[in-house]
């Protein structure tokens, strides 16, 4: 991975920017859309963003797998959109509705939830089950990422 700039998946219109490793907390916005890069919300994906997110951004990926009708997925919204106040723009922060992406939480085994999972280049670094508040989430996807 080059150090002077990095590949930055838009959370709108689902480009791949490059984004230069300096201009990174300065609000970078899409070349195609105009809009910001890092909004400090989460982004909900489907299963083809998902997997244009997770391939093609070069900054750790961190999401939530949850669903309508789960009581602690729903307890653990407001503390994981503190999170990505936090965490961003070092990293990306979405949420999958494994109700509608059933096929998608079958692929990646999700057998509770809430799941959390981390990304790094493509694949997968860690998985935690479970509601969390903000400051755990941040201190346990900070304690995560390689290097």
């Amino acid at each position: 991975m080059s150090t002077e700039s990095l590949h930055i998946v838009c959370p709108h219109c689902h480009t791949t920017n490059r984004v230069a490793n300096a201009s990174l907390g300065q609000a970078p916005d899409c070349g195609k859309c105009h809009r910001p890069l890092f909004t400090g919300h989460p982004v909900a994906l489907n299963e083809a963003a998902f997997d244009k997110h997770i391939a093609r951004s070069q900054v750790p990926v961190l999401v939530d797998f949850w669903a309508p009708w789960c009581g602690p997925c729903r307890m653990m919204a407001p503390a994981f959109e503190q999170a990505a106040q936090q965490l961003e723009p070092q990293m990306r922060l979405a949420k999958v509705d494994t109700e509608a992406e059933q096929n998608l939480g079958a692929r990646l085994n999700i057998r509770s939830i809430p799941t959390l999972a981390l990304f790094v280049g493509g694949r997968e670094v860690a998985r935690q089950a479970g509601a969390m508040g903000a400051a755990d989430i941040v201190r346990w996807a900070r304690s995560q990422r390689p290097g």
